[in-house]
């Protein structure tokens, strides 16, 4: 036990940290996701090659079971889980993934539709023909070798590689801070590129993409953006545009769109379920069926189109919201000289021919030193020939072969290599040997020699055998281009609202953020109440159509912009579906307020209030956008302000409340109308700790119902407030007192027609406005909850379109006294006889 303590070090966690992070990263890095230069290899790929190679399972072998290898693999090179190789033979297999497969698998290795591979113990493999040209030579000492993760083996370092497979068939993966995704590319191209720099190491990028026009994927496919290619070949990095081949036909009056190639690495069954969802949800009109009619003979997507359907429109859209059209981001990073590296490809090409320059010069020592043995062991035989009788002679006088080689080399001068190579050879063989054929061989072998020792001296010798080699290779395993490059990039421009079919539909929004798009028919039918979250209620209930817009906005000055078209349809009973569903908001971003847009270019104005006394106005027109997927700017807030309010309309007054019970009237062309990124001006001057609760435009009305959080609430003639400018602290609506004061909740400038609903810790109660006692702004209020009030908020009715006109509100009034028992039937009460008494009662005073 004491041995034991004194073997425990204090180290700093931070250190330990720093150092074993440091070496697992350097291992992940050189060892596992990062591919070679050289070869275009990952160890685990490198790995799997060599012990295929060594069961020699070549191209003209037999198929051995696909377990057989990975054992092989894991047992002997690589010390990691059967998994992780067998998914790398898949891939190598994999013939949508990379241009020249380097596994031939016999079984299911997958699908360009996302299917998995059948398991290790069905499949066979065996190597591709073109893995001998990585392989090739391999056993003439043409690379480093080092122990495996036992030291009972050895394995390559790198291949020979004969051909540039890092371009040929590229490489993503992901390490410790290093990732890497090198597209694959034509070979016959590269090889050229190669050859070129071989003969001229300073051509410039131009040259070289003369020759390799891009990436060229084995799924074919458009590429857009040749400036996004050559930053790529230059600085390692770029960014283009992959597009289907996509063809539009017409069969039988019917217009078709078919889809022969798709962008490298989409899933194909995914695009099809996607572009047939979009039919589904009538994101779109004009999609009658979506078909996969892919076969053995190749890839095939038919799109049918409905008779009066605008294929143009349709495509533009599919190519903007599908997998038809992708980015490609290059990120060419690979393993030099054992450390990451970012690349170009004039860089790639060049570490690849140092390569080839290294395994040649290597391959042409060790065929150089075999050629001189045999050279001089065919000299010898020449010599015994001459002499072959006394051999013989002295051979059979000899007592063993040692002794046999001793006298030859003691008799007749022969090198001990040279007659150990005599006796070797039984004597009927030397006997019979033509001379004339030793003589022959002798030419031939000094002829060898020559020409290998001028390789080694001659750099353009050397290159020449390179290139001889690499043009072999073009001229067996190359084939044509079929991804096309374009060299700009196509925008898309496309009206969704052209693609939309018209419906006229409610649209439905909560205060705690629920959404819904609900049918006529489905409204107008349904006797049940919509489903709601407990406590939540109906900010905004709008009779619009699928061509219109929601914008709803939050309490941190944002808003989402809400095509109603992109809203889930739903059943009048169900919820619908919250908003963050639709575009991604904050978990602490509230909604405050909804408006329906119908015409962005009426002259309407959006009011903003903010909590600590700003306001703005905005044009209606500058809420218009484009691209939406995401919460936008609204009001620039200062540091801890809020969104108190908003109001909608091009109305002439303005009041404001503040929660210490102060009330500021005065015209709405004070405020100057700004963008949405302004800030505003000051609204109201606030004492210390007091506060924006409401803010209300409006143009004409009797009354400013006000509510506290005390349970109070009344109404004031508005003509007690005098209307008088913008920035000053305003008059008191509601009386101080000093004793447990009464803070304002929420006012309300509306008309006496109107509803208000009250929420409590306990349920929700509404008030018709001419319940509320009329009052003088000095009185607290009276008391119309016993129990503390939360939130105050004016019920919701249906809306149209015209409703926001004050001269058709009184024309449609009776025809929305039905909808106005449906929208307070919404609200989560408690059953108890007297909240549906007072319902009953706000109903019957509408009719």
């Amino acid at each position: 036990m004491k041995d034991i303590v004194q073997k425990i070090y204090d180290y700093s966690l931070e250190d330990i940290m720093s150092d074993r992070f440091g070496k697992y990263s350097k291992y992940i890095i050189q060892d596992r996701a990062i591919p070679d230069v050289r070869d275009g290899l990952k160890p685990v790929q490198r790995r799997i090659l060599y012990a295929m190679y060594k069961m020699r399972l070549t191209n003209d072998k037999p198929y051995v079971k696909s377990a057989r290898s990975v054992g092989e693999t894991m047992g002997k090179y690589h010390p990691h889980g059967d998994t992780s190789i067998y998914d790398a033979m898949v891939r190598m297999s994999q013939s949508w993934k990379n241009n020249h497969i380097l596994l031939d698998m016999r079984g299911n290795n997958g699908s360009i539709d996302g299917d998995s591979a059948a398991a290790s113990r069905y499949t066979e493999a065996r190597l591709a023909k073109i893995s001998n040209e990585l392989l090739r030579d391999i056993d003439k000492d043409t690379v480093k070798w080092a122990p495996n993760y036992d030291d009972k083996f050895l394995e390559p370092t790198v291949l020979p590689a004969r051909f540039p497979n890092l371009l040929v068939n590229g490489a993503t993966g992901i390490s410790a801070g290093y990732a890497t995704n090198i597209p694959p590319h034509n070979l016959g191209e590269v090889i050229d590129a190669t050859i070129k720099l071989i003969d001229d190491e300073n051509a410039s990028l131009d040259e070289i993409m003369q020759l390799v026009k891009g990436p060229d994927f084995p799924t074919g496919g458009i590429i857009e953006g040749i400036n996004g290619i050559k930053d790529a070949y230059e600085k390692g990095r770029g960014k283009i545009i992959v597009k289907s081949k996509v063809a539009i036909e017409t069969t039988k009056g019917k217009k078709q769109i078919i889809i022969t190639e798709i962008p490298y690495e989409v899933n194909k069954s995914l695009l099809v379920k996607k572009i047939d969802d979009i039919r589904i949800d009538k994101k779109i009109d004009g999609i009658a069926e979506v078909r996969d009619e892919s076969d053995k003979d190749g890839l095939r997507i038919a799109i049918d189109l409905k008779k009066e359907a605008d294929s143009t429109l349709i495509l533009n859209y599919l190519l903007k919201n599908t997998e038809l059209q992708t980015s490609y981001n290059f990120n060419m990073v690979s393993i030099v000289n054992r450390r990451p590296r970012l690349l170009g490809i004039r860089e790639m090409l060049k570490a690849y021919i140092s390569h080839q320059v290294e395994v040649v010069t290597r391959r042409t020592i060790f065929d150089l030193e075999h050629a001189k043995t045999r050279l001089h062991i065919v000299e010898g035989f020449i010599k015994a020939l001459s002499i072959l009788d006394e051999v013989i002679k002295t051979i059979r006088a000899s007592k063993n072969k040692s002794d046999a080689e001793n006298n030859l080399v003691r008799e007749f001068g022969f090198t001990e290599a040279q007659a150990e190579a005599i006796v070797t050879l039984q004597l009927y063989r030397l006997s019979n040997t033509d001379v004339t054929a030793l003589e022959e061989e002798y030419k031939n072998l000094n002829i060898i020699i020559k020409g290998l020792t001028k390789i080694l001296e001659d750099k353009a010798s050397l290159m020449k055998v390179i290139k001889d080699e690499l043009t072999k290779i073009k001229e067996e395993y190359g084939k044509p281009r079929i991804t096309s490059v374009k060299e700009k990039i196509t925008e898309i421009k496309i009206d969704t609202v052209d693609l939309i079919p018209k419906e006229e539909v409610i649209v439905v929004v909560t205060k705690e953020g629920y959404v819904k798009r609900v049918s006529k028919r489905s409204y107008s039918a349904s006797e049940e109440n919509t489903l709601l979250k407990e406590g939540d209620y109906i900010v905004g209930i709008y009779e619009m159509s699928t061509l219109d817009t929601v914008l709803l906005f939050t309490d941190l000055g944002n808003y989402l912009y809400v095509p109603v078209y992109e809203i889930p349809d739903s059943k009048w009973k169900e919820m619908g579906k919250h908003i963050s569903n639709i575009i991604s908001i904050k978990s602490d971003e509230n909604i405050i307020g909804s408006v329906p847009v119908y015409d962005f270019e009426k002259e309407e104005y959006i009011t903003i209030f903010t909590k600590l006394g700003m306001i703005k106005r905005t044009k209606i027109s500058d809420y218009k956008v484009t691209r939406y997927s995401k919460p936008m700017m609204s009001i620039k807030l200062k540091d801890k302000d809020k969104v108190a309010s908003i109001s909608y309309g091009n109305d002439s007054n303005i009041i404001i409340a503040t929660s210490e019970g102060y009330g500021l009237w005065y015209k709405s062309d004070e405020v100057p109308v700004i963008g949405t990124k302004g800030s505003g001006v000051k609204s109201i001057s606030l004492k210390d700790n007091d506060y924006v609760v409401s803010g209300n435009v409006f143009e004409e009305v009797d009354y400013l119902v006000v509510i506290t959080d005390k349970g109070t609430g009344k109404r004031i003639r508005i003509n007690d407030l005098e209307p008088t400018t913008r920035a000053r602290r305003g008059v008191l609506i509601v009386r101080e007192v000093k004793t447990n004061p009464h803070k304002v909740l929420k006012t309300f400038a509306i008309s006496s027609k109107s509803n208000i609903g009250i929420k409590t810790s306990k349920d929700i109660i509404t008030f018709k406005v001419s319940e509320f006692t009329i009052m003088d702004r000095y009185s607290t209020g009276s008391s119309i909850s016993k129990t503390k009030i939360k939130d105050a908020f004016e019920i919701a009715l249906l809306q149209g379109k015209n409703d926001l006109k004050d001269d058709q509100k009184e024309v449609e009034e009776d025809s929305k006294s039905n909808d106005a028992y449906k929208q307070l039937s919404l609200l989560d009460v408690d059953d108890n006889l007297k909240q549906v008494d007072s319902l009953l009662s706000n109903v019957n005073d509408n009719l």
